[in-house]
């Protein structure tokens, strides 16, 4: 239960954030950031800022390893199969992926692999190979599209029952949706 304190600390808040009538709504919301304009309420941190590449790489190379060990636990492991790559903050025509055969539930920042669009390793983890498919897959959309700083692909229990049925997805839920005519 919230104390009293915490209760006028709310009701000021709200206060000083209410509207004062100057009707500068719309001012106020051309100057939002995309997550600002999705977010009710306080908004997520979003990406940080870094004062170097380095440091960058580094946060990046954390949230990688934790994205596989997140995929790990969801079951998203099966053979050999699913990848995760991320575009170098500094050297934008290459990308960290993980190495071949390691399991997502043992991923390291250190166990990831920078290489280039030839798919030369030219840093991190230069002892083990990247994964081959992997390579292929996500070279094609790092070459292909500038933007896109990150991409991964997985073989969810969910996909690998699906999929032998050669049957296209019901657009039955908003995620169906998203892929209607391509899925």
């Amino acid at each position: 239960m919230a104390s009293p304190t915490d209760l006028h600390e709310a009701s000021t808040a709200i206060t000083q954030a209410a509207p004062t009538g100057n009707n500068h709504s719309e001012d106020k919301a051309e100057t939002k950031t995309p997550l600002e304009l999705i977010s009710q309420g306080v908004c997520l941190p979003g990406i940080p800022q870094f004062p170097t590449f380095g440091e960058h790489r580094q946060w990046m190379l954390e949230k990688m390893a934790l994205s596989f060990r997140v995929f790990a636990r969801k079951g998203y492991t099966a053979g050999l199969a699913g990848h995760i790559s991320a575009r170098d903050p500094e050297w934008p025509h290459t990308f960290w992926m993980n190495p071949l055969a390691k399991h997502f539930g043992l991923m390291k920042a250190s166990d990831m692999i920078l290489v280039d669009y030839a798919g030369k390793p030219i840093g991190g983890n230069t002892s083990s190979p990247a994964n081959g498919a992997g390579f292929q897959i996500h070279s094609a959309i790092h070459k292909s599209r500038p933007d896109v700083m990150a991409a991964a692909h997985t073989h969810s229990p969910h996909g690998l029952a699906w999929s032998p049925f050669g049957r296209r997805l019901e657009m039955l839920t908003q995620d169906a949706a998203y892929v209607y005519g391509e899925a």
